[in-house]
């Protein structure tokens, strides 16, 4: 569908949102403009539209007055959504972001189409748990993130609207947890307010989030591709220079080199490197010093004093050092993923030992059974649980004798004798002989639910521990870059043609990664080593 198709999808949907209700009119009132004009986060042409980037066409004349500065639309979508987080109070998200909200591929999916469904208690039994006689959680999975800035705009909007208790968004996961009083607003009504500011919130669904983990884990090895494939061919060409003798190379080949070597390394810095000069962007814009800020500093001088040296002919090289300390730094990056997103799944398969259907006798002490889906089973019910199933839910053995293997529970191996009055509990399997079991738990309220929410909530939430790395790793790469400076100034009056390298050797030699990066990773895979034992 092409670009017009696009923009009437947007109009459609927008006026069906407000029709419904799904958007109040109050949120398409912009609020008076403020005494300053806004400063776009990044540059946006004149003739493209402020809130998505899309071009303008011709025919359309829309805007929206921010801070007394009026920014031009693409379409009546657009347009209200910019109008939405204006008069939310949320103007800062245009400062924080550091890309363009991703493009929808369809309007409204299938599923998404009457968000009255989402407050069925049927439906919600597999996402929505309540907390207490009147507040419930859901989890949900975002799309459309793709920066910090968004995790701060949802949680920021969803936390303004009346009713809501509680929002917390794990960026790794896209997930979402969040709490409500559903006497004062519905599933369905938050749902709307996501959509109102652009983006899509669907039930927690662990194929979603697998999806959403392999398009990270296929950039980051593309990236590391080329830059690996970068750092070899540039190394070709910085040998001969190493071993060649005084006289032996001739400056037509070592000028030769030098062009070589900088189309080579090109690539890899605006490619390979491209985000640590964004995350680095995005921490100066917000007045903060993060650990990208000192390598997009080390690589970008020494990538631009070389670049300087190979267009003068005066100086030294060192695009081989460039390349190698991008693809090293993108290596310890990607384990640091792979061991992330192992510990996601690790609590994530938690839920996918539970068997989808279970055997119910719905006449007994009658034998005959029916197979129906776990999620219509209720406390009271009876269901047989044969050798070498997965107990469906936590309940109590009314008949038969067997063992249990409780180790995915408990951590111990033996298994436990099971009889008439003993608890089974959902996950554990039944080893021995056929039980018949009365349902006493099911689906979020098991035990087994309970264990992975208690690990979810420890992944999403920051331990003290991790506040404190942050907050060292924040002094340290202040301190690091008054040494850096320091450094350079006295290499330069010394010595001024190794002032730069200086520079950059401490910068690279001194790298934050460790220090900010070591607490989490261990915490994270400390996780799932605790989950698996």
């Amino acid at each position: 569908m092409g670009f017009t198709g696009l923009l009437l999808r947007r109009s459609f949907v927008l006026k069906d949102r407000v029709s419904r209700g799904r958007i109040r009119p109050r949120a398409l009132i912009a609020r008076p403009a403020l005494s300053q004009p806004l400063p776009p986060t990044s540059p946006v042409p004149e003739h493209d539209c402020y809130h998505c980037g899309l071009p303008i066409p011709d025919d359309v004349d829309l805007a929206v007055d921010i801070e007394g500065t009026p920014h031009h639309m693409c379409c009546t979508g657009c347009q209200a959504v910019a109008q939405s987080i204006v008069s939310s109070g949320l103007i800062d998200y245009y400062k924080r972001r550091d890309a363009m909200p991703e493009q929808a591929r369809e309007a409204m999916p299938d599923e998404l189409k009457d968000l009255g469904l989402f407050d069925h208690p049927d439906f919600q039994q597999g996402f929505v748990k309540p907390i207490g006689e009147h507040e419930r959680e859901a989890a949900l999975i975002l799309e459309g993130i793709t920066c910090s800035a968004c995790i701060w705009l949802n949680e920021q909007h969803v936390a303004h609207q009346p009713g809501v208790t509680a929002v917390d968004i794990n960026y790794a996961t896209r997930r979402a947890r969040v709490r409500w009083d559903e006497r004062r607003i519905k599933l369905s009504d938050i749902l709307a307010a996501i959509q109102a500011i652009g983006y899509r919130a669907y039930p927690y669904d662990v194929a979603r989030s697998e999806q959403i983990s392999q398009r990270e884990r296929r950039s980051a090895l593309w990236r590391l591709f080329v830059a690996g494939f970068g750092m070899m061919q540039v190394m070709m060409y910085a040998f001969p220079a190493y071993i060649a003798g005084d006289g032996e190379m001739t400056a037509d080949i070592e000028a030769m080199m030098r062009w070589a070597s900088l189309i080579l390394t090109a690539p890899v810095v605006l490619y390979s490197a491209a985000p640590f000069f964004s995350h680095a962007l995005r921490d100066v814009r917000l007045r903060r010093l993060g650990m990208d800020v000192p390598v997009a500093l080390g690589v970008g001088a020494a990538f631009v004093a070389s670049c300087w040296a190979t267009f003068t002919g005066k100086g030294e090289v060192y695009f081989d050092s460039v390349t190698m300390f991008v693809f090293f730094l993108l290596c310890g990056r990607y384990v640091e993923m792979l061991a992330r997103q192992k510990a996601v799944r690790g609590v994530e398969e938690l839920g996918k030992v539970i068997p989808a259907f279970a055997e119910r006798l719905a006449a007994y002490p009658l034998p005959d059974g029916e197979r129906v889906p776990v999620s219509q089973l209720s406390p009271g019910d009876v269901i047989r649980v044969k050798p070498g199933e997965t107990m469906p839910v936590d309940g109590v053995v009314i008949e038969g004798h067997s063992e249990a293997n409780e180790a995915l529970l408990t951590g111990e191996s033996r298994p436990v004798a099971k009889g008439p009055g003993a608890d089974v509990t959902g996950g554990s399997v039944n080893i021995g002989s056929p039980l018949v079991v009365s349902v006493s738990r099911t689906g979020e309220n098991t035990r087994l639910a309970a264990i992975r929410h208690l690990m979810e909530r420890a992944s999403a939430e920051k331990p003290r521990v991790v506040q404190q790395a942050d907050r060292v790793a924040a002094y340290f790469i202040v301190a690091l870059l008054v040494l850096s400076v320091v450094t350079a100034a006295w290499w330069w009056w010394t010595d001024p043609d190794r002032a730069l390298w200086v520079f950059v050797s401490v910068l690279v030699v001194s790298c934050p990664c460790a220090l900010s990066l070591a607490t989490p990773v261990a915490l994270t895979v400390a996780t799932d080593a605790l989950a698996r034992m």
